[in-house]
């Protein structure tokens, strides 16, 4: 736990700059190399507003050992303390090439925090918790304002870590089957060397006092040119609850509250405000307790600005209808059992468990609360449920409405307004502020930066010798198990229709997918799908509102999902195209369970014009969200779309594509319901079959077997065959180079090529050179160098695409000419045997990733889709662990197919794309995004 008061962001930059070398590890960035060759289920570090976390965990015990081993060295004894060129590449600096250059801010907290100050949400949320909390630490930015960072001086970083990296400012965490003599032998070696005295423990996060009246700000975030500005202001209401953290008992009801108003379509606060008309998507909303005082948001975004001052009065209104008229008994118990069902499931997904309970535990210890009390839930949740019981869910839920929100003073209304001028103002404010600092110099100074430009690049180039790489713990090629994680898999059938049945300990939840074929799909339906599985989910049927259904799957289930899923399949021209249909609850439930997802598939009807309208402006809001955001999922999916026909039918349904469909479907829904209500119609005929459907279920044995007879009851509902012929699908968008447009800081750049076109043939060394070309060659020329937030590349074996991308990167052109140089990278590359086990450990960490049982059965259901067979598994497999420097340089070829003929798709500033196609005369076409 630490405090700031400034917005320079030292806790952030020092999260990174711990992690490159220490005392018993003196090379340049031990984490790199625990990224290439470990078993990590969990490798990172992220700064809150008050506390930075280092979490890693693996279920190899011997490589589990060695991250802690690293980490415990990283943290207290870093060499970061006592190297200013670690602070300048992981904080800032400024940069000059030579004397003729305009000078450059540089460094990867930088341009990571650039990329944050982009996007409109993130802005938001940050103002929101420096307004609520102006007179403590959350006043400021532990991340970094992009304004502020380069105010920072080596000299205060230093400092920082002395005052709070201490054993006595520390709070360590273990969990797992390992041996606690262990854990605290190793922990001995590390906090023994170290003065016991308390002196430096100054970390106490004070609370914030309450306001006596509520406030109200008016920011600028920047937005593009198109569309109507006056259309796009987000207004977001914030209470800060307390004035002390709560008991735990108040904290669940709060929780449960929260759900109850926001956690579902069907909760009222949500459902009012999005069915209002006043905005397109809910912004910044729900409850946030992790840290010392909770807070409570609302908000929308995508409002005009006459419907401002609506939206507070609509919020206001809803709330105090909420606390005057209490909720529906059948909402609350949906809740209930949503959230019971969560808690006792405990599905973090790829997250490792441990690490998601020392989340929560942290959350309260840092304050010097009970660190197992979050843990607890039992008692307090039945305690909930006893009180609900005995008084009814009113006389609970409703005075918290009152104390905590409708009677708190503490309320800052914020709102933001689109400033199409924003980013290119705050560009050129940065330019006048670097052309002074040029101006102050003389012209030996300028040739001392100069020089330290180059020094600090030749310093992040140079690679570690052999023998500093060798300090570094790792596991050896005799720990790694020769043969594939296999998941047991049964192929039957039941009433003629295929079932997978996955035998695994579930604790008494099934999970089960129906996958139905998007074969007889016409193409100009395609872009409707994802709507469509939305509508499915939230519109109602002839006896049962959208409301009751949701409640009903809320009540008896764990949940539904339906979504699209569209793959390459090696060796096949054709792609594979599904729509799935994913449940879960406890075994009991399972007849409710698939009379649910009988229900959601053949009686929800598309009637609801309203509603729809709801889901398209919710829709343009997340894909504009994403594009500022993510946007390299965006050139990704933008090239792949260019490259093979699965990736086609992917970015026409989420990418760019979609997002221009999203403007227009807007316009046409008032203009032709009818007919967009036909089209949902002919999606669910031309699918809907017990014909190429299969039911994939994961549970244990009895379970399945006892399930068996629901399922068959369910087959039996479905017609027999889908509604139209086959369709074949062969359309791509035209291969070009494009520079996709947005209000940004910071670039998004993208390279892809099919390596199968030009004669490649799949080998499982290809994942392990992948892997390490993005942790050698990338790394550190497109991040350490570059100052790239991040930089990677992908291979798909499915469809041969092989993808470079970069993300919150200061560059364009650069970047591309490190993707082109990566095939002579490898002709020169001479790894050693130690680097190249490294290697292959860390490929074989990715293939045998973490995952909980239903994860499990989900992977064996794609692998079946896909034609993966197990035997194939242990081929590549087998390919991975013979992997050599031979087959390095010979992938150098496949890798200039991609320099030579690949495609180019950067997301990025009119100005970058624009100063790029003067540089390389129209190198991009140019589209607008934002």
């Amino acid at each position: 736990m630490r405090t700031r008061k400034d917005s320079t962001g030292i806790p952030h930059i020092l999260e990174h700059s711990v992690l490159c070398g220490s005392r018993k590890y003196p090379l340049k960035e031990p984490f790199v190399e625990l990224l290439k060759g470990s078993l990590h289920t969990f490798l990172n570090a992220f700064t809150y507003p008050d506390r930075t976390c280092y979490p890693v965990a693996s279920t190899n015990t011997k490589d589990f050992y060695n991250l802690v081993d690293v980490y415990l060295d990283a943290v207290f004894f870093p060499k970061c303390v006592d190297d200013v060129h670690t602070f300048q590449q992981e904080g800032w600096h400024y940069e000059l090439n030579n004397l003729s250059e305009d000078i450059s801010y540089k460094g990867v907290v930088f341009n990571e925090m650039k990329g944050v100050y982009s996007q409109p949400d993130n802005i938001l949320g940050r103002i929101t918790q420096q307004a609520l909390c102006p007179e403590n630490t959350y006043g400021v930015d532990s991340g970094g304002d992009p304004k502020d960072i380069p105010n920072l001086t080596f000299e205060e970083f230093k400092e920082f870590h002395r005052q709070y990296y201490h054993p006595n400012n520390a709070r360590i965490w273990f969990y797992g089957d390992d041996d606690p003599g262990h854990r605290l032998c190793v922990l001995s070696e590390y906090l023994n060397m170290f003065d016991a005295s308390p002196a430096r423990d100054t970390s106490k996060v004070e609370p914030q006092k309450l306001f006596s009246r509520p406030r109200r700000i008016v920011e600028k975030y920047p937005a593009g040119e198109d569309g109507d500005l006056k259309k796009k202001r987000m207004v977001c209401l914030n209470w800060l609850l307390s004035d002390k953290p709560l008991d735990l008992q108040t904290q669940l009801a709060l929780g449960f509250l929260d759900h109850l108003m926001l956690g579902t379509p069907a909760s009222p606060l949500r459902k009012i405000l999005l069915g209002s008309g006043l905005g397109e998507a809910l912004v910044n909303s729900g409850m946030e307790d992790e840290l010392l005082q909770p807070q409570f948001s609302i908000g929308l975004k995508g409002v005009s600005d006459d419907n401002v001052q609506k939206v507070e009065e609509l919020v206001m209104n809803t709330l105090r209808n909420l606390a005057d008229e209490g909720f529906d008994t059948d909402a609350v118990e949906a809740s209930m059992n949503s959230i019971e069902f969560s808690l006792r499931e405990n599905n973090t997904g790829s997250f490792p468990r441990g690490l998601s309970l020392m989340l929560q535990s942290i959350a309260k210890w840092i304050y010097d609360m009970d660190p197992f009390e979050p843990l607890k839930y039992e008692e307090p949740l039945k305690s909930l449920k006893a009180r609900i019981a005995e008084k009814g869910s009113k006389a609970v839920f409703s005075p918290l409405i009152e104390e905590f929100i409708l009677n708190n003073p503490h309320c800052v209304t914020i709102e933001m307004q689109p400033d199409p001028e924003k980013a290119s103002q705050e560009e050129a404010e940065e330019k006048i502020i670097l052309e002074k600092v040029k101006a102050s110099m003389t012209e030996e100074d300028l040739a001392e930066l100069a020089r330290a430009t180059e020094e600090l690049k030749l310093k992040q180039e140079t690679p570690d010798p052999p023998e500093a790489l060798k300090c570094v713990p790792s596991l050896n090629l005799s720990d790694i198990p020769k043969e594939p994680i296999y998941v047991p898999t049964e192929v039957g059938d039941i009433n003629g229709v295929k079932v997978l049945r996955h035998d695994l300990f579930t604790n008494d939840i099934l999970y089960t997918e129906v996958v139905f074929d998007m074969g007889s799909l016409k193409h100009e339906l395609l872009q409707l799908i994802p709507l469509f599985c939305q509508s499915l989910l939230e519109m109602g049927t002839q006896d049962l509102t959208f409301v009751q259904l949701n409640q009903l799957i809320g009540r008896k289930t764990g949940g539904i999902l339906v979504y699209p899923l569209t793959s390459s399949v090696y060796g096949r021209d054709d792609p594979c195209s599904k729509i799935i249909v994913r449940g879960k609850s406890m075994v009991g439930r399972a007849e409710d369970l698939f009379n649910l997802m009988n229900c959601v598939l053949q009686e929800v009807r598309f009637t609801d014009k309203q509603r729809f309208k709801q889901f398209v402006s919710q829709s343009r809001a997340r894909m504009e969200n994403r594009l500022r955001g993510s946007g390299q999922g965006i050139a990704a999916a933008r090239m792949d779309a260019m490259l093979n026909v699965a990736g086609w039918m992917s970015e026409q349904m989420g990418g760019l594509s979609y997002l221009e469909f999203l403007h227009t479907l807007e316009q046409k829904v008032d203009q032709d319901w009818e007919g967009i209500s036909s089209s949902l119609e002919e999606i669910r005929r031309s699918f809907l079959s017990r014909n190429c459907c299969i039911v994939n279920m994961t549970a244990d044995g009895k379970s399945l077997t006892n399930t068996e007879k629901y399922v068959g009851k369910f087959l039996d509902l479905l017609p027999e065959n889908p509604s139209g012929g086959l369709v074949t699908w062969d359309a791509r968008l035209p291969l070009r180079n494009e520079g996709i447009v947005i209000p940004t800081q910071v670039n998004y750049v993208g390279k892809a090529g099919n390596i199968y076109s030009s004669g490649y043939e799949l080998d499982g060394s290809s994942y392990v050179i992948s892997k390490h070309i993005s942790n050698t060659w990338l790394w550190d020329r497109v991040r350490v160098s570059g100052g790239a937030y991040g930089g990677f590349c992908d291979f798909d074996s499915h469809s041969g695409v092989f993808s470079f991308l970069s993300y919150r990167d200061p560059n364009l052109l650069k970047t591309l000419d490190i993707y082109d140089g990566t095939g002579d990278f490898l002709r020169g590359l001479d790894v050693d045997e130690d680097t190249l086990t490294k290697a292959i450990i860390g490929t074989i960490g990715d293939v045998d990733s973490y995952q909980l049982p239903d994860a499990k059965g989900y992977s064996s259901l794609l692998r079946h889709l896909l034609n993966v067979t197990d035997e194939e598994r242990q081929i590549r497999r087998e390919e991975i662990l013979s992997t050599s420097l031979k087959d390095f340089k010979e992938f150098a070829e496949a890798i200039d197919s991609v320099r030579d003929k690949g495609v180019a798709v950067a997301v990025a500033s009119q100005e970058d794309i624009d100063a790029a196609n003067k540089e390389r005369s129209n190198f991009f076409e140019v589209k607008k995004g934002l």
